[in-house]
């Protein structure tokens, strides 16, 4: 309401000043034109005058002198003349000016005929237009005539338009103030109005959404921000009263009772290169995407028992238009826990921070597949830019309290000590999902040290495998000036300690993630059948991002030498890769989809028949329906990275299979390998030992296959994506007594 009022007294104070300033400006101009007309009009008398004043010059002795004067005043507004000799004495001089108008001085040399004086005078009280002009003889100046008149008009005409502008003005300002008064009660009466409703509407299941056009709209995004830390306390009581799984497996419901427990209070922020809910507009209609990721199906639950803040870079063509003036917005959408804030890049800031130092340098670094990294300086600027953006939007979030931050992957290395800098008591945690390469190949990066002091800024840093726990605990002690402690399995610097923690990541149970049911996954199966040809082919199936550390290129190689080695499968095995395109701007990434098309081409033409050909590739951005669509009816899965954080598809594949059944061929290069023993791991390089495990896949026996997969399912239901958020909550809440906490003054200089 105060906005409109200030715009409303806006215009109407800029409608004054227009009116004031026109009137003045017409006043004057009128001014000016009922000047112009007096001194025509003493002029026109003057011309008139002057044979007779000239006479009366000639002959001062003349007795008609009084008679001249008073003969020639009166006429109209003329008040009177004087006529006066070149010595300055007066000739004639009309009765009403006596002692009001005397003779002018006069310099006879620079008197000209075409020259005259006006003057505007207040004489007596009253205003008047004199007129002075010389009277010249035949070669000498004789004499002045001065032409008086009354102007005392002009300034009634100038004091009654001021009035009349006055009046106007008045009368404007109380129609608008009355108007303004009459719409800002109805428009608050409405908005209090709809504000009732909606709030009424909101005690029932359904989550309506709030008015967004009402003057309450600020009130009404603090009610949603109640109402969503009350729904998120009421759903996380409900779900812990109604928990019945066994107390060792993890779910949604006992996570968030950890998390309250742990986090005791403090406000959580997640920061994350990729946002949990993303809008994009599509044929005119704004929809909601839920990324595919094991962060957002692991923190969501999290943030939606604390009611906390997930701050993200904003990339949907949508996404503006859907948050508020500071890029926020409540979520999940339709019951709203949290809030989601998006931070906005410049196509600049993506290209040389996302595209170019995270994915061209920090990318291939780490995961060490003979891919040559990028180091640009603009890249690295930029990086530093965009980690001081998002460490500012971090720290005006955090209030008076003790926040509690968590920090997702390699876009924000420097991220924990800007944060740091400026709130100290902060505890900050930072999870590493890619492998850290070696101290020998991490040297290469040029700001080596700039990267090791900004993680350095964390309480605690975390990794999928010991094994990249430790490269990166050997390059901070070769490259920093400070002290491993390899008891505690910690760094310890001269702001603190860091901790260094093994934190396998997992995933969300298939049940909690839509899947189809038996007869709705039969018929999509049956589509899928008759879209790809397929016959009574045996199905193998992988299911990546497009990037070279998959090893997609190998993997067609094997597919190739298996076919060469065991020619009677040909015909009875269809090897299907969905592949989602990503990063599509890097050249390397093009380059690789074309790498990968050519070689499923040969691979074809080499062993295609007529009826059947061994290799299906198809590209888009798979659904998880359709993604467990084809885990499910496949028997071969293979996951054949060349390097690995995790592999989340070897888990999914695994978690997919309900009757136990099929065969995982698992490179020994991800992550995944170390808690999937029973699977036929491969080493992606070694062409033959890789075909081999397929015919091992398919040929063992079911018994076998119903055995390793038992194991593997159990461990995967075990370790799940909300043990692991857990485990980091309950060791980043450990860590937080390792650092001494500053005072609140310090905290704030």
């Amino acid at each position: 309401m105060r906005p409109i009022i200030r715009w409303i007294i806006a215009v109407v104070l800029a409608a004054v000043v227009a009116v004031v300033a026109s009137s003045y400006w017409n006043i004057r101009r009128e001014q000016e034109a009922l000047r112009d007309d007096l001194s025509r009009r003493a002029r026109v008398i003057a011309k008139s005058l002057a044979p007779g004043a000239l006479r009366a010059l000639r002959h001062p002795s003349t007795p008609d002198e009084e008679d001249l004067a008073e003969r020639l005043s009166g006429p109209g507004r003329t008040v009177g003349i004087v006529l006066c000799s070149l010595a300055g004495e007066t000739v004639a001089r009309s009765a009403a000016l006596e002692g009001m108008v005397d003779c002018p001085d006069i310099d006879p040399a620079g008197v000209s005929k075409d020259v005259d004086r006006i003057a505007m005078q207040d004489l007596g009280g009253h205003s008047f237009h004199i007129l002075t002009i010389a009277l010249l003889g035949k070669a000498e100046t004789l004499g002045t005539l001065t032409i008086v008149h009354d102007a005392g008009y002009i300034k009634d005409r100038a004091r009654q338009a001021a009035a009349w502008t006055a009046l106007t003005v008045s009368l404007f300002t109380l129609v608008v103030s009355f108007l303004t008064y009459v719409l800002s009660r109805l428009s608050f009466r409405t908005s209090v109005q709809q504000m009732l409703e909606w709030m009424k509407a909101s005690k029932g299941p359904e989550i309506l959404p709030s008015p967004t056009a009402s003057l309450l709209r600020p009130v009404t995004r603090e009610v949603e921000k109640l109402t969503a830390r009350l729904r998120a306390a009421r759903e996380t009581a409900r779900e812990i009263s109604e928990e019945r799984t066994a107390v060792d497996l993890w779910t949604p419901a006992r996570l968030k009772a950890h998390a309250l427990t742990h986090l005791g209070g403090h406000p959580l922020i997640v920061v994350s290169n990729r946002e949990p809910y993303v809008h994009v507009k599509e044929h005119g209609r704004t929809k909601v995407l839920n990324p595919a990721s094991g962060l957002v199906t692991a923190m969501d639950p999290v943030l939606k028992a604390t009611s906390g803040l997930w701050i993200a870079h904003g990339a949907g063509n949508a996404d503006r238009e859907t948050s508020d003036r500071e890029g926020k917005l409540l979520v999940p959408p339709g019951a709203p826990s949290y809030t989601l804030k998006r931070i906005w890049l410049t196509r600049e800031e993506e290209e040389h921070y996302y595209y170019g130092f995270s994915n061209e340098a920090l990318w291939p670094l780490c995961l060490m597949t003979h891919h040559r990294p990028k180091f640009e300086e603009m890249d690295w600027e930029v990086y530093v830019r965009v980690n001081r953006k998002f460490a500012d939007a971090v720290v005006r979030e955090c209030g008076k309290e003790r926040p509690v931050i968590l920090i997702q992957d390699y876009h924000f290395t420097l991220l924990p000590q800007f944060i740091r800098e400026k709130r100290p008591d902060a505890v900050i945690g930072l999870f590493w999902h890619i492998p850290w390469p070696t101290s020998e190949v991490f040297q290469v990066c040029p700001w080596k040290r700039e990267i090791l002091k900004g993680m350095m800024g964390a309480d605690l840093v975390g990794f999928h495998l010991q094994s990249h726990g430790n490269n990166f605990l050997d390059t901070v002690n070769s490259l920093l000036p400070v002290r491993v402690d390899w008891d505690r399995f910690a760094v310890v610097h001269e702001s603190g300690s860091t901790a260094i923690k093994a934190l396998p990541i997992s995933i969300q149970p298939w049940a909690e993630r839509g899947i189809p049911e038996q007869d709705d996954l039969e018929k999509r199966w049956e589509e899928w059948t008759q879209e790809l040809d397929l016959k009574k082919e045996r199905l193998l199936v992988s299911v990546d991002r497009l990037d070279y550390a998959k090893g997609i290129p190998e993997r067609l190689g094997a597919i190739d030498r298996f076919l060469e080695k065991n020619p009677r499968y040909r015909g009875q095995v269809r090897f299907v890769q969905l592949i989602a395109p990503s990063r599509m701007h890097l050249p390397a990434y093009r380059e690789l989809l074309a790498e990968i098309e050519k070689l499923a081409e040969e691979v074809n033409w080499k062993h295609a028949t007529d009826a059947w050909k061994p290799v299906t590739i198809l590209k888009a951005q798979h659904d998880p329906q359709t993604v467990y669509t084809f885990l499910r009816m496949s028997e071969v899965c293979i996951v054949s990275s060349l390097a690995d954080g995790m592999n989340l598809v070897a888990k999914e594949f695994v978690a997919a299979r309900e009757r136990s059944d099929g065969a995982l061929i698992l490179s020994e290069f991800t992550g995944a390998a170390l808690e999937f023993q029973e699977a036929l791991q491969v080493n992606p390089y070694a062409r033959a030992d890789f075909a081999e495990a397929i015919r091992i896949a398919l040929e063992m026996p079911e018994e076998e296959r119903r055995r390793r997969m038992t194991r593997m399912k159990a461990r995967v239901a075990e370790n799940n994506v909300y043990k692991w958020a857990a485990d980091l909550l309950g060791d980043l809440a450990r860590t937080e007594a390792a650092r001494e906490v500053p005072s609140k003054d310090q905290a704030t200089q």
